[in-house]
């Protein structure tokens, strides 16, 4: 009779652990549903940014920290656990730690109100857009640093002794984390020094292509193919680096080559329309514009000039442009077809 009283509570025990963790599921969706929505709608209200950021980065940590408690208290009814056990209490204190630093870590991404302050206040700090996910990367880095040291305290672990460890074995991690010190300079050097930003149009001996992201190891740049080029920092920084976007203009350098049987009036009525078609263009820079008889022995025309983009898109369709024109210049004067051959 009692074994059957026994099984009898287990079973009701095991019931009402089920129930409570269902209802903690069922408080997560209210919560999503309806209180949540009222927080953000609030936030939206309230001045300044802070608390809407707030919100937003610690949303999916609360849906999370109900399942947690939802945990926490359906076992202290589950009759084959022992609610009171250590382990079990460190491991529950640890994923609220680590549901902390999942929402610091959402506040300082580089998209982050942070950042967008600074760059806004009255102390003229202003970061450019290669600073920001570096500082960002950075700032998540101590984050989980320092998060990692309190989760292993909290497991008793002893952090000091492990500092101690790395100081006795210093010279040995010294030689194997080399490379990366190496590039983590590197990528301080191209912050400091700036060479380039994101979305710059840059070339070096083993790359050409538009920054898309700088990380403490390497630099993402996307060549005009669309392959993505991983450059280790260190081997950029010691690179000569050009940088297009900053170039404010373009060289465009052709040679037309006239037919033979071409006369000295046809030549030079050639070259005065070519210098007028250049000078009516916006897109051209006027201060260097230089057409010129080049090359007696094959009639050829030397065609130099600067465009005011560095965009290579629209680069290229000044170039387009140009073939065009003369091609319709040496139709109009009744001369042979011929491709302009760019230098």
């Amino acid at each position: 009779m009692s074994l059957e009283f026994s099984s009898y509570e287990n079973l009701k025990a095991i019931g009402i652990s089920i129930g409570i963790f269902l209802l903690f599921l069922l408080f997560r969706k209210i919560f999503v549903k309806y209180i949540f929505a009222l927080l953000v709608k609030l936030g939206r209200i309230a001045p300044g940014e802070f608390l809407s950021q707030l919100l937003k980065a610690y949303e999916k940590p609360a849906q999370w920290l109900f399942i947690i408690i939802g945990i926490y208290f359906s076992v202290k009814f589950f009759p084959y656990f022992n609610n009171k056990d250590p382990f079990f209490l460190k491991l529950i204190r640890a994923s609220i730690i680590m549901l902390i630093t999942w929402g610091l870590l959402n506040l300082s991404s580089a998209s982050s109100l942070l950042f967008k302050k600074i760059n806004d206040s009255k102390y003229n700090i202003e970061f450019d857009e290669i600073v920001i996910p570096f500082l960002s990367k950075v700032l998540k880095f101590v984050i989980v640093a320092i998060s990692i040291s309190v989760i292993a305290q909290v497991f008793s672990y002893d952090v000091n002794g492990f500092v101690a460890g790395l100081g006795l074995g210093g010279l040995a991690f010294a030689l194997a984390a080399k490379d990366a010190l190496s590039n983590l300079f590197g990528g301080i050097i191209i912050i400091t020094e700036k060479p380039f930003s994101i979305g710059n149009w840059i070339k070096t001996s083993s790359v050409e292509g538009i920054v898309e992201d700088i990380s403490f190891r390497s630099t993402k740049v996307r060549t005009f193919d669309q392959a993505l080029v991983t450059v280790p920092n260190e081997k950029l920084a010691n690179e000569a680096i050009t940088n297009w976007s900053k170039a404010g203009k373009r060289q465009i350098s052709v040679h037309l080559n006239l037919p033979q049987e071409a006369s000295q009036d046809k030549v030079k009525s050639t070259i005065e329309e070519i210098k007028e078609y250049l000078k009516n263009r916006p897109d051209v820079h006027q201060k260097t514009i230089m057409v010129t008889f080049d090359q007696y022995k094959d009639k050829s025309i030397l065609i130099y000039f600067y465009t005011k983009t560095t965009d290579w898109g629209e680069y290229l369709k000044v170039k387009e442009e140009l073939n065009y024109k003369l091609i319709d210049i040496l139709e109009d004067k009744e001369t042979e077809e011929l491709v302009p051959c760019p230098e």
